[in-house]
C-alpha cells in the first residue's frame, strides 16, 4: 500500500487586473511580485495557473521569485461557476439578487463550470502519494478558491457564495491523511502594503 502524506495547497487569487481584464496593472504586478518573495522560502514544488491572461501573468511574476518551481496551466483553475445553488439553499431574502447574478454568465460557463470545479477537486486537494509533504501554488480566481475552502470546511454547497478574495491574497489548506482537511489561512494579505489590499472586493465589503 502507497504511503500517504500531506498536501499544503495554497490557493492565490490573480492580482489586479485592468478593467478589460486582458492584463496587470502597475498595482496588480506590484502585488504579485511581492506574493512571490513572500513564497520564496516555501518548498513549493509545482504553481499551477490558469488560462485567463490574469492568472498567467500573475503566476509568472510569481515564479520569477522563485528557484526553479515549474508553472503548469491546469483549465481547473480557471475562471467558471463551480455550482449553481437552488432557491431553496439560499436566504429567501437574497435567493433572487444571489440567482439573478448567476444568470448574468454565459450559458456555456454555467454548464461546464461544475464539471471543471470536480476536476479541480479531485486534482489538487486530498493527500498524496509517496510518503513526503508536497506543497503546490495554484493561481487561480475568486469563485474556484471560494469553493475549495468551502469543500474543505465541509459547508453547504451554496455557501460558496459570499466568500470573497482580494487580490494577490494566500489562503493555505492542509490536507493530512486521516484528518479533516484545516484551513490553515484565509485571505492573507500580510504581504501587502496598506494601498494595495482589499482590491478585488466589493467596495461595501472593504474596511
Amino acid at each position: 500500500m502507497t504511503e500517504k502524506a500531506a498536501r499544503y495547497l495554497y490557493l492565490a487569487r490573480h492580482a489586479e487586473a485592468s478593467a478589460d481584464e486582458s492584463a496587470l496593472t502597475d498595482d496588480g504586478r506590484r502585488q504579485a511580485v511581492l506574493l512571490g518573495e513572500r513564497l520564496r522560502k516555501t518548498p513549493l514544488t509545482v504553481v499551477h495557473h490558469g488560462p485567463l491572461a490574469r492568472a498567467e501573468q500573475t503566476a509568472q511574476l510569481i515564479g520569477d521569485r522563485l528557484d526553479g518551481v515549474p508553472l503548469r496551466m491546469s483549465p481547473h483553475a480557471g475562471d467558471y461557476i463551480p455550482y449553481i445553488p437552488r432557491r431553496e439553499e439560499l436566504p429567501a431574502e437574497s435567493a433572487d439578487a444571489m440567482l439573478g447574478f448567476l444568470a448574468g454568465f454565459p450559458v456555456e460557463e454555467r454548464a461546464q463550470g461544475p464539471g471543471l470545479a470536480a476536476e479541480a477537486v479531485a486534482r489538487f486537494t486530498g493527500p498524496v502519494d509517496g510518503g513526503r509533504p508536497r506543497h503546490e501554488l495554484v493561481v487561480t480566481h475568486n469563485f474556484l478558491i471560494a469553493w475549495l475552502v468551502r469543500e474543505a470546511l465541509d459547508a453547504p454547497k451554496g455557501r460558496w457564495m459570499g466568500i470573497n478574495q482580494a487580490n494577490a491574497a494566500l489562503t493555505v489548506i492542509r490536507y493530512a491523511p486521516g484528518r479533516a482537511p484545516a484551513v490553515l489561512c484565509f485571505n492573507d494579505t500580510g504581504h501587502l502594503p496598506e494601498e494595495l489590499r482589499w482590491t478585488g472586493f466589493p467596495p461595501e465589503l472593504r474596511i
